[in-house]
């Protein structure tokens, strides 16, 4: 099979909706050879059961003359089936005014001449169904370049702007159900010599390796967010604070303790955390406050856990007031 028209058996299933005998024949001559399946409805009723099976049609050719109901009729009944993701083209000796209008629209896909010879038909076809491809295909890449647009190209840890937009709603969950929400804040202590000893390729594995470490610490909610080069937030819905400090005392031991490995020799890595909890407020006071407890604790020295107190007091972990009994991370 030729790769250009490389399409499964599903989006290869011609529906044929139409009572009309030379019809059928016309149709059944245009497909033989082709690999194409096809199916028949003699009905409204019956056509509508065969687009809403499970397998979606690769096209629906649409007799203007199925008895059943009339076309305006079915056009809208295959709306309210869901998104279609299927030409539908219309079979009639002529265009009406109305039926131009729906083909404008994009409520039909195009237009068959009933006496049209088997040979414009495979070509409307063929066009209909390209036509649908290219579509899909499209489609496909847009949501591909949104789904891109929300992380991190290195690491695969959203981005700043995503994580604070998923934030935002999760505040809002947070404060209905009337939990907690927690957030830490994580620096790599000194990358910067790391990165000019072994280069940015290593540096970036080993981003890379630290938030795959970090991944397997979270729950299925958590989100992990890449803040900076070197920086990155994890927020944990739910989340008190002295399990939140558990979960940065996990995140040292089993993130930054163990040795990470490069093409020359094993390399240790720190890092510093800040802590603070929502009580409510939006992400980006949340953010700021860790930002703060970040610096407080690299100005404590390197393997630091510092949580943010609104009092502007200084609190170690082991101070923390547990407010909250949730399960321990």
């Amino acid at each position: 099979m030729d790769s250009q028209h490389e399409l499964t058996l599903d989006t290869r299933r011609v529906i044929l909706a139409t009572d009309k005998q030379e019809l059928f024949e016309k149709c059944e001559s245009t497909i033989k050879n082709t690999g194409w399946i096809l199916a028949t409805a003699t009905t409204a009723e019956a056509a509508l059961s065969l687009i809403s099976a499970p397998n979606s049609p690769g096209i629906l050719l649409l007799d203007a003359d199925l008895p059943g109901m009339s076309t305006l009729q079915l056009l809208a009944a295959t709306r309210g089936e869901g998104a279609r993701n299927y030409p539908i083209v219309l079979v009639a000796e002529l265009l009406s005014d109305e039926m131009n209008e729906r083909l404008i629209h994009g409520d039909i896909d195009d237009f068959i001449p009933a006496s049209a010879d088997s040979y414009y038909w495979q070509l409307r076809i063929e066009s209909a169904m390209r036509g649908k491809k290219l579509l899909c295909e499209v489609e496909h890449l847009r949501e591909a370049a949104l789904l891109h647009s929300q992380f991190d190209s290195l690491t695969g840890a959203y981005n700043r702007e995503t994580l604070l937009t998923m934030l935002f709603r999760e505040t809002d969950r947070v404060q209905r159900s009337k939990e907690t929400l927690c957030m830490i804040l994580f620096d790599i202590d000194d990358f910067g010599h790391w990165n000019a000893l072994y280069g940015s390729t290593v540096c970036n594995d080993l981003l890379c390796q630290i938030v795959m470490r970090t991944r397997r610490l979270l729950r299925s909610y958590d989100l992990i967010g890449r803040a900076g080069k070197d920086e990155f937030v994890v927020a944990l819905p739910g989340c008190s604070g002295v399990n939140a400090v558990m979960l940065a005392e996990r995140l040292h031991q089993e993130v930054f303790s163990l040795p990470y490995a490069t093409a020359s020799q094993n390399i240790h890595l720190t890092a510093c955390f800040g802590l603070s909890m929502s009580r409510g407020r939006s992400p980006v006071v949340v953010l700021r406050e860790a930002e703060q407890a970040l610096q407080q604790a690299k100005m404590k020295g390197p393997e630091t856990i510092q949580f943010f107190n609104v009092e502007g007091m200084s609190m170690s972990a082991l101070e923390l007031p547990d407010s909250h009994s949730d399960e321990l991370l």
